[in-house]
């Protein structure tokens, strides 16, 4: 696993977002900057509190000509859900395949207990 380092370029994905409409980085970055967080699963506790944070921080982010990308493996239904739930107004983008987390350095095998599984790296190295 590849971890992107400070000023590297990101690299460019289309993935949809939660009204299953596609978006492309490359787009976005043509609007200004992106903040782009991954998360593990939407409407989960502590990911329903890092995504409201954000929506909370998204006048100053805007301000400052940023804006927010959630991305995580969820289905874009479950990530409509979610944005309509916690009144999320930034745009969350489906992963599915884990492609683009694969891509950003931040997906692979994990130890939890004693098992090995596959999932989103919280605090890559």
């Amino acid at each position: 696993m590849q971890t992107l380092t400070a000023g590297q370029q990101a690299p460019d994905f289309t993935l949809l977002d939660q009204q299953q409409q596609p978006v492309q980085l490359s787009s976005l970055l043509k609007q200004g900057r992106v903040l782009a967080y991954f998360y593990p699963k939407a409407m989960t506790p502590g990911c329903t509190v890092q995504a409201c944070a954000l929506r909370d921080s998204q006048k100053t982010l805007a301000d400052a000509g940023v804006q927010v990308v959630g991305i995580s493996t969820d289905a874009p239904a479950r990530l409509a859900k979610f944005a309509e739930r916690d009144q999320l107004n930034f745009t969350l983008l489906s992963d599915e395949d884990h492609q683009v987390a694969e891509a950003f350095g931040v997906w692979g095998r994990k130890k939890f207990m004693g098992k090995e599984y596959d999932g989103l790296h919280l605090y890559p190295h």
